[in-house]
Order: structure tokens, then sequence, then C-alpha cells
């Protein structure tokens, strides 16, 4: 679930396997091999070389998975999740509006962003929760403190059983980043284990934030050379790209160290954050969406949304394909959830959606017949292209061209069809 980073540049794995490839290759040419086998290197060994299978896919996985629900004191919530351009899913996810009992009134959602498999995202999303109740620090009486104790003794719980089920089952490798929110009937509190990211927004400004946890911040990287390792690339001994989270464990074995003194500390940073009648939605998300969009924009999106949309679901995958076109190529998950407090359906807004919907089509059809008289092939790609050096008015906070791209898309195929090319005796296709 992770890409590497050098600088402020992306470099996703299968460029890193590039790079190793080109340098082989260029080692074995300058030793004189020009495409053979290296010195040293017998006939074959290449061949007998393990080659590592790609983390992407050649067209990405866009179905999508949808869930919505409510809670009875006035919570609303939606999932959404999809592949995209990643090899397997290893996004898992836990919503329960009411935990029930004592705790009725009281809701948990998380987010799990798996690495090295899903394996470690199931279990945690199967075994998070119990083990945050199982403390007995969560009550009527809502004391914060011993929340935040139930929780931060929940998540090392979970990950010392993981510890035994993996040595027992022999899956070591892999682990898995987490992001909660747990709502109580006066406060929220917010947990965070790795580079997950929860969001609140209040009177239509972001509220509060968690913070990423990443292996180059100050008191992370201290702790890491601490337990004798190194950041290189942005990275963990140069391979792991988070500081927190669940499982791997191959990180976990310095001698003489607790849990949360290891290369990768399974330690959540719990955060309170007390509810307010100004409370309008809270995101929980993996950093497929906050690699590609920032807090500000989406919460601006996802207002401008809701103001347009009553589906949730609706609003969580247009949040999904917004990610996708911008150029995440990671699984991407959010859940939004909505408190009594959010954006309405807005006539003024509804009208304002169907009038850049209107523009849009018709700039469409402007380009395409442009490009018509230009003797240019009005294909999908430079429409799009000269559409995005257009000034449109109208289009969503936070999302710009890229948020209409279906809207696009389905005005040009309709262009297509209206302009069916001429057989070569001037006949129009049947």
């Amino acid at each position: 679930m992770r890409t590497a980073r050098k600088g402020s540049v992306e470099m996703p794995a299968f460029m890193r396997q590039l790079v190793k490839e080109t340098e082989k290759r260029v080692s074995s040419f300058f030793k004189g091999g020009r495409g053979g086998a290296a010195e040293g290197e017998q006939p074959g060994d290449a061949e007998r070389e393990e080659v590592i299978p790609s983390p992407y896919l050649d067209r990405p996985v866009l179905d999508k998975l949808t869930e919505e629900g409510c809670a009875r004191w006035g919570l609303t919530y939606a999932l959404g999740s999809m592949q995209g351009w990643r090899a397997n899913m290893e996004d898992f996810h836990n919503c329960v509006p009411q935990l029930g009992g004592e705790l009725a009134d009281w809701s948990f959602f998380a987010v799990f962003d798996g690495h090295a498999g899903s394996t470690v995202a199931q279990y945690c999303s199967q075994h998070l929760l119990g083990q945050i109740l199982t403390t007995g620090g969560m009550g009527a009486e809502d004391d914060p403190d011993r929340v935040k104790g139930a929780i931060m003794e929940g998540f090392l719980q979970t990950d010392k059983h993981l510890h035994s089920a993996a040595r027992r089952e022999g899956w070591e490798r892999g682990g898995t980043t987490v992001v909660a929110a747990l709502i109580s009937p006066y406060y929220i509190y917010f947990a965070n284990c790795g580079d997950s990211r929860a969001v609140l927004c209040r009177s239509g400004q972001v509220c509060f934030s968690t913070e990423d946890h990443k292996p180059y911040s100050p008191l992370e990287k201290e702790r890491i050379e601490s337990a004798g390792g190194s950041v290189s690339i942005q990275r963990i001994n140069g391979s792991l790209a988070v500081s927190r989270g669940l499982g791997d464990f191959s990180y976990k074995g310095a001698e003489n160290r607790t849990p949360t003194q290891q290369m990768v500390s399974p330690e959540p940073e719990v955060c309170v954050v007390e509810r307010s009648p100004a409370d309008e939605f809270l995101v929980l998300a993996c950093d497929g969406v906050w690699d590609i969009i920032s807090n500000e924009d989406l919460c601006a999106f996802i207002h401008n949304r809701l103001s347009v949309c009553t589906d949730l679901r609706d609003v969580c995958t247009q949040v999904i394909d917004l990610c996708l076109y911008k150029g995440s190529l990671d699984n991407i998950s959010i859940i939004l959830l909505c408190f009594p407090g959010a954006p309405q359906l807005s006539a003024e807004a509804l009208h304002q959606e169907a009038e850049l919907g209107d523009l849009l089509e018709s700039k469409v059809a402007e380009i395409y017949a442009e490009l018509c008289v230009r003797g240019e092939e009005p294909d999908l790609l430079s429409v799009l292209t000269v559409l995005a050096s257009t000034d449109i008015p109208g289009l969503p906070p936070g999302g710009g061209i890229q948020s209409k791209r279906n809207c696009i898309i389905s005005a040009y195929y309709q262009q297509r069809k209206t302009h069916k090319p001429m057989l070569p005796n001037g006949l129009g296709g049947s």
C-alpha cells in the first residue's frame, strides 16, 4: 500500500524495480557484457533471478464497495472503497454505529490500510474494537482519561494477540495502519497509528485532523534510530514508509525495548475533541486519498456535494473517482460520518449544478466541432486536454475539472453518437 518517496517526488515501487534493472544492465555494459552475462555471472543466472511482480495493474479495478447506515442519535454514515490500480485490495474497515448496552449512544468507525498483504488489516478490523471494549475503560460516565487509556491499551493488546496468531499460523509478514473514531454523547476520540487520517469539519472549516506518522518526523526518526534502525529515502531501513502500525513484526525485534520503543510502534496517538452543534461531518480515509488531496480541499468538496446529493454512498463514490482522476495509484477507502449539523440539500446549489452540467455539455460540443473543422481526430484525450485549459466557472470547490470527468465523458460520447462517421460513398452508417 505504499510508494517510495525521494524528496518531494513520489516514486512508485515499480519505478524502483525499473531503476534496479536499468542499473544492472548499465553495470553489465561497462563490464563488457553488452547485454550478455556480467563478469562472474553464469549464463542463465539472470533468468533464474526472482522476478518481482509489479504491485500495479495494467488497468484499474473500478468496482466499488459501498455501505450506509445510521445511529439512533442522528448520525448517518457511508463507506466507499475501491481496489484501483493496486494488484490487490488490502484495505479493510469497521463500522459500528451503535455499540449496545450502556454504550448504545456510542459509535465506532475505523479504516485499516494494509501493506505487504491484507491479512493483518483483516485481523485487526475484526479484533481491535473488542480489545478496546475488554479493557473496561469505557462507560456511561464518559471519562476522557479512562477512554483514552482504553483505546491505547486496546491497540497494544491487539498487536500482542496479532503477534501470537502470526507466529502460530505462519504469516508474520505484513502490517496495517489504523485510523479510528470513537464517538460518545460528549466527545469524539480520534486514534491514529500510521498515515491514514481523520478530519473533522465544523462550520464549513477543518476543525481537527490527525497527524501522519512518518519515519522522517523528528520524534519518529529518533525512536527508529534508538531501536537500531535508519531512515533513508524517507523509509525505515529504506523499505517501510510508515513509523507506526499494527503488525510489521520484523521491525519490532529490538531487545530490551518495550513495544512502543521499537522501530515500528503500535502505540496510537489519541486525541479528544468535545462535540459541538456546529460539527458537520467527519472523514476517515487511507493515504490513497490524502496523498492526492488536502484536508481543506476534501472538506470543501464534500461540503459542496452534500448540498446537491442526499445519498452519502454517492458522495463517497465521487470522492473515490476524484482521487483516481487526480492520479491515485493506491487502494482508496473512505468513511464519511455526517452529524445532525451537516449541510442539507439546497435548491440553489442544485440549480447551479444543473447549469454547470449544461455548460460542460456545450463546451464539449464546441471543442468537438472545432477539432473536426481542423481535421483533427476528436478523441477523448484531446477534448479533455482542451477543456482542462478552459476557464469553467462554478466547478465544485476542492474538486476542479477532475470532479466532473464522468459528466464530460458522457457528453463526449453523446457527441460521438451525434457525429457518426460518414462512409466513403457519403452515406451514413446504419
